[in-house]
């Protein structure tokens, strides 16, 4: 039932949606000696702030008629987002990871809410990439469809990402 402009993308969602994933997890073996010259995870925390406001704006945007904002500000949060997954790279490729050295319930409340936005991160790969195929295919009855799952995944994986970066925080070294 794929449209036949959407087709064309389906296999780069395909592909990007395994590959982006698998490219993540094995570069967390990759070691490089490197200094950076900043400190990447308040930046990158906020890089998923600005994304989580970007994407309410969005929605209001869109809610209200405003269709070319809201064109604009999809298409920056998922630069932002971009931005975000190279600074995660790599300050994981140059750094060791902080354990988390809480205790008690907070223990379980980070490992909870780390757990689901790694799952998440990876789930809203596909979600994101079709939305936006439908959005620029002119294919607004199926790209509102998928948006109701989209947008409140991808909402809560830029939301978490700064709540793990908050709670993680006192434990850097």
């Amino acid at each position: 039932m794929n449209s036949t402009p959407e087709k064309k993308y389906n296999k780069l969602i395909v592909v990007l949606s395994i590959f982006i994933p698998l490219v993540v997890a094995s570069l967390f073996s990759v070691r490089i000696e490197l200094a950076l010259p900043v400190f990447l995870p308040p930046i990158y925390a906020s890089i998923n702030a600005i994304t989580a406001i970007i994407l309410m704006v969005a929605f209001w945007a869109v809610k209200n008629k405003k269709v070319n904002l809201h064109k604009n500000l999809m298409k920056t949060a998922i630069f932002c987002s971009l931005v975000f997954l190279i600074m995660y790279i790599l300050y994981h490729m140059t750094s060791d990871s902080t354990p988390f050295g809480g205790d008690g319930a907070v223990k379980y409340v980070y490992y909870f809410v780390l757990i689901s936005h790694i799952i998440l991160s990876i789930a809203v790969i596909p979600f994101v990439l079709i939305t936006y195929v439908r959005a620029i295919t002119n294919d607004i009855v199926r790209h509102k469809r998928i948006a109701k799952i989209a947008f409140p995944l991808w909402l809560y994986v830029a939301i978490s990402g700064v709540v793990v970066y908050l709670m993680i925080s006192p434990y850097y070294l």
